[in-house]
């Protein structure tokens, strides 16, 4: 491994004495028209403007890094657009983003209206597929390549994925599929697990440039017509030499489990050596039938701390370029995420049969104490979030205790398995759904915008949303005390408001009551999760104009309170609920189906919340802002609302706010 010195990339792009050559690409096609050794040197000059991209704007860095010499072979073999190539995530696409005309926007990247951190098909024509979670590349790439066969078409499907997607089931389905349809698809896997050992890559190099090269095949082919016929212990001998082939490239290279799929493995091969990146790749372009070729790259390459602490440089706020130490922000308040982990380290001392499962996502979700504190009662099952939640399942069947830490977006992925494996069995399953509501820069493939809808959707699944750090300690530890059902915890990627206490004890909280924080006149807010510092927030405005509004922290979805809201209907003209979830079935519709079942008539029921789209990526302010759910513009709404109001003998009314759409 090349020893890199950081200092080194706080240059320019230009770098002194030496021609630009980034400077002159603005697709593939510049790409192509130069060689290796111009390669190297463009592959320099890309690594260089992505560490100084990211400690300026932040964005995935360690895992771009990694794939700066695979990006550039594959456009310099391959001739996208015509030629499509899939990539799995997409947080591993910024050299591609870089070599397909939007270096220039670069510096825009997860800003608001500014470049995606993931591959986005209306930003480019290079964007063949949008990605945002894992393990999905193979099965669109087959798309593709179906597509092309059925049109008669003769250009490439590349699909580039991860060693972390192929712990993703859904990979190996699409591998089977594959294998079984034969059609000419290339699966590159992006392999940063492991360094290259040169023993392995010398023989890896040796079969991979035999067996791909043309002559090797069409001297196979010859030999085999020649000596087909003749017999060998029962076998042709091109069966025979087949079955040796297979054998002698198992018994070196990890292949077998690819081969029985269907797949010709071809590989392990250095990731980083252009020369013979390009030069395989060229000879695959060449063959026929599903590929899988091996490629060993180092997450981070190029940049020391990065290939040191690759997890820890995977996604990065602004740093420092020559020492890799992030740029100093000022105090806040700890993060949901660091609140949940502390506690489940908290009651786990208490608790012997309380377990975590994460799926791939150990730091994220706040778990490394955990992990390191209790490591046989942490379970990480890779992305396999429908694995994990029947895991849980499992677990739970057999007494313990298990919380399920999985981000709201990627708890999407296994609804099947909780419904089915959890819910219908009434499995006290804790699920810590984090990142619930706006993401902020990650953008659409990772709001936490439908997990209230959906779960509350689940028959003997409880939900709730805590207003603050202390009452997601409470949530949690009622969560696990309970044995009844599951429940589901939802927080999101935020700083606890101020006023968390770590020593508090905590403390179990009736399932399905609400709290009165504030009484008022004529209207009151219902609002959940993050949503109750922001109602507090309208409420001083509307009181320093003279509207003094009631404000409830509705912390239970699912079942609601539903004797308070009797009371509230009774005693307000106006309720408003808020949540940061989509409106469509989630906590309005709630309350708003409640009211119908119990014959409680509000005289006016408005509901504010996300609208019926996909959400952009920008800061959680500035996506706040656009979908209208700042302090701001709702004490503006709430006081049309009350100026809106019919007389006291006018029929009930029912509204829900969604970008002009009235219900």
């Amino acid at each position: 491994m090349e020893e890199a010195i950081p200092g080194d990339y706080a240059r320019s792009e230009k770098r002194e004495g030496r021609v630009s050559y980034l400077d002159g690409i603005s697709s593939p096609a510049d790409v192509q028209k130069l060689d290796v050794e111009q390669l190297k040197a463009l592959a320099q000059e890309v690594r260089d403007f992505i560490i100084n991209l990211v400690s300026e704007k932040g964005g995935h860095f360690a895992s771009s890094l990694g794939v700066v010499e695979l990006t550039i072979a594959l456009q310099k073999v391959f001739s996208p657009p015509t030629d499509r190539i899939i990539w799995d995530v997409g947080h591993q696409a910024y050299v591609h983003k870089i070599l397909t005309g939007r270096r220039d926007r670069m510096w825009t990247i997860r800003q608001y209206k500014g470049v995606s951190g993931f591959l986005k098909r209306s930003e480019s024509e290079y964007d063949h597929f949008g990605a945002g979670h894992a393990s999905t590349a193979i099965s669109a790439a087959l798309g593709f390549a179906t597509a092309r066969d059925l049109a008669g078409g003769t250009h490439k499907v590349v699909a580039v994925v991860g060693d972390g997607a192929m712990t993703g089931g859904m990979a190996f389905e699409a591998l089977n599929n594959a294998g079984h349809q034969k059609r000419d698809l290339l699966v590159v896997l992006n392999d940063n697990a492991m360094s290259i050992s040169p023993n392995v890559g010398a023989i890896a190099h040796y079969l991979t440039t035999l067996t791909t090269h043309p002559y090797y095949a069409r001297m196979k082919k010859k030999i085999g017509a020649l000596l087909g016929r003749v017999p060998a212990l029962g076998e042709s001998a091109l069966e025979l030499a087949n079955r040796l082939e297979t054998g002698i490239k198992d018994a070196i290279v990890p292949g077998g489990l690819f081969e029985a799929l269907g797949f010709r493995y071809l590989g392990p091969i250095d990731g980083h050596d252009l020369g013979e990146l390009t030069a395989v790749l060229s000879n695959v372009k060449g063959l026929r039938g599903p590929i899988l070729l091996h490629v060993l790259t180092h997450k981070g390459k190029g940049y020391s701390f990065a290939e040191d602490d690759p997890d820890g440089y995977h996604g990065m706020t602004p740093f420092v370029v020559e020492t890799g130490k992030k740029k100093p922000t000022g105090p806040a308040p700890p993060a949901y995420t660091t609140v949940f982990g502390d506690a489940m380290c908290e009651i786990a001392a208490r608790e012997p049969k309380v377990v975590a499962i994460t799926a791939a996502m150990l730091g994220g979700t706040g778990l490394t104490k955990f992990g390191e504190s209790y490591p046989d009662r942490l379970f990480d099952v890779g992305i396999a979030e429908g694995h994990g939640v029947t895991f849980a399942g499992g677990l739970a069947a057999e007494g313990l205790r298990p919380v399920a830490a999985i981000y709201s977006t990627f708890l999407q992925r296994a609804i099947d398995h909780t419904i089915h494996d959890v819910c219908l069995q009434h499995l006290p399953v804790v699920f810590a759904v984090d990142r619930g509501g706006l993401a902020g820069a990650d953008g659409p493939t990772h709001h936490g915008a439908f997990d209230l809808t959906y779960l509350r959707m689940m028959p003997s699944m409880v939900v709730s949303a805590p207003r603050d750090g202390n009452e997601l300690r409470d949530l949690l530890w009622t969560g696990i005390q309970q044995a009844e059902a599951p429940f589901a915890v939802r927080y999101p990627r935020e700083n606890v408001p101020p006023g968390y206490d770590p020593a508090r004890p905590m403390r179990r909280i009736p399932i399905g009551s609400w709290e009165s924080l504030a009484e008022g006149e004529r209207a009151v807010l219902l609002a959940n999760g993050a949503m109750v510092e922001t109602a507090l927030a309208v409420r001083r405005i509307l009181l320093e104009a003279g509207f003094p509004v009631g404000v409830v922290n509705a912390r239970f979805v699912k079942p609601l309170d539903v004797p308070m809201l009797r009371e509230l209907a009774a005693r307000y003209e106006l309720l408003v609920t808020l949540e940061e979830n989509t409106l469509v079935g989630g906590f309005g519709a709630a309350v708003y189906e409640a009211c119908r079942h119990e014959g409680i008539a509000p005289r006016a029921l408005e509901h504010l919340g996300l609208p019926d789209r996909f959400i952009d990526h920008g800061s959680r302010e500035e996506l706040l802002q656009e979908v209208g759910l700042t302090p701001a513009q709702i004490s503006e709404q709430v006081t049309a609302m009350l100026a809106a109001l019919p007389d006291a003998e006018a029929a009930p009314r029912h509204r829900k706010h969604a970008e002009g759409w009235l219900d």
